[in-house]
């Protein structure tokens, strides 16, 4: 067994062993944990200074998350979008493939909180999934996810890789992962060698907060950069975490100093159970006012807003308010002019 592996028998899974750890936990937990899963590694367990504190908020089970019944477990619609189980063909020329139902944290703020780590959530399955896009030939951008495919064994991920690879209009490969954040030691040498084989192949890392950048998550990225796989960082707008602008200055800036791009802050999607977390879009202005200019360009990443039904990203650069500042206007990719609300 490897250490990773052994790193995840070792994780709190439930409120009774958490507050045997942190007795400033008061709040009965239990219920919240029977709809969304909880799991914290040891090695994130371990950032936590104090009950509360950002590191604590993302993976900590909330009450909060039970009393959220304005929004929806799939706003992003992507099961309408799922051509084959387990494959979302939102855009024309891309795919996301979610190969893993399972996380090495849960977080708490999870987009897809409505099946990962849940019973009756399954992976893709992978046959089915690549036989679709071997018959589109206008994908070309295949993007792992999951779950966290880094949960995958080294086996088990190359063999869809070099399936994927097999197919000749699959340009470029992308692996979304928070492993470096809250599991450091899955990446090994061995999976940075094994990814080394399967270029151009993208990594997109989830840092939320400075503090998530140690020693051992810088290390991670040093292994797969030194592989000469690009790393791209997507963080998450998220209320007592990093909504404050120098907060956020920071995180982009350490981001950098590890060799991992940063690429996208998203406004919080409107999934049911996270609404504790939201920020208005005018936080997420203020906090990208604080880089512009301030910091250089390189970590001055696209703030956007994943829109509800499934109809793409767009830049809140662009968008347009309401007299009032409670809706804006935004334009999607196809042209199409969308009202957005942000509750």
């Amino acid at each position: 067994m490897e250490a990773w592996e052994n790193s995840l028998k070792k994780c709190i899974t439930s409120p009774e062993e958490l507050a045997g750890l942190f007795h400033a936990q008061g709040e009965d937990l239990a219920q919240v944990v029977r709809r969304y899963p909880m799991r914290i590694t040891p090695y994130y367990l371990g950032l936590i200074r104090e009950p509360g504190d950002p590191i604590w908020r993302q993976c900590v089970p909330d009450p909060a998350e039970l009393h959220d019944f304005t929004q929806s477990p799939d706003p992003l619609d992507e099961e309408r979008l799922s051509p084959v189980p387990g494959l979302i063909h939102r855009y024309p020329d891309r795919v996301v493939f979610l190969v893993s139902t399972a996380c090495a944290v849960y977080c708490r703020f999870c987009m897809r909180k409505r099946g990962v780590g849940c019973q009756g959530m399954s992976p893709a399955p992978v046959d089915e999934a690549v036989a679709y896009i071997a018959s589109q030939p206008q994908i070309r951008d295949v993007i792992l996810s999951g779950g966290d495919p880094l949960l995958l064994s080294d086996d088990r991920l190359d063999q869809i890789l070099t399936a994927l690879r097999r197919i000749p209009h699959v340009e470029i490969i992308r692996i979304g992962t928070r492993a470096p954040v809250t599991l450091p030691e899955r990446v090994t040498a061995k999976l940075a060698r094994m990814l080394k084989r399967h270029q151009p192949l993208y990594v997109n890392t989830h840092f939320n907060h400075p503090r998530e950048i140690t020693g051992q998550s810088a290390r991670a990225c040093a292994r797969l950069a030194d592989a000469g796989i690009q790393l791209g960082n997507q963080s998450v707008l998220l209320k007592g975490v990093n909504d404050d602008p120098q907060v956020m200055r920071d995180l982009m800036q350490r981001l950098l100093a590890i060799r991992v791009r940063p690429y996208y802050i998203h406004q919080m999607d409107l999934v049911q159970g996270t609404a504790h977390f939201r920020t208005r879009v005018a936080d997420g202005i203020t906090v990208m006012a604080a880089l512009r200019g301030h910091t250089s360009g390189l970590a001055v990443p696209h703030y956007v807003i994943d829109l509800p039904g499934g109809k793409g990203k767009v830049e809140v650069a662009s968008a347009r308010f309401s007299p009032d500042g409670s809706r804006l206007t935004v334009r999607n990719y196809l042209g199409d002019e969308i009202e957005y609300r942000e509750t």
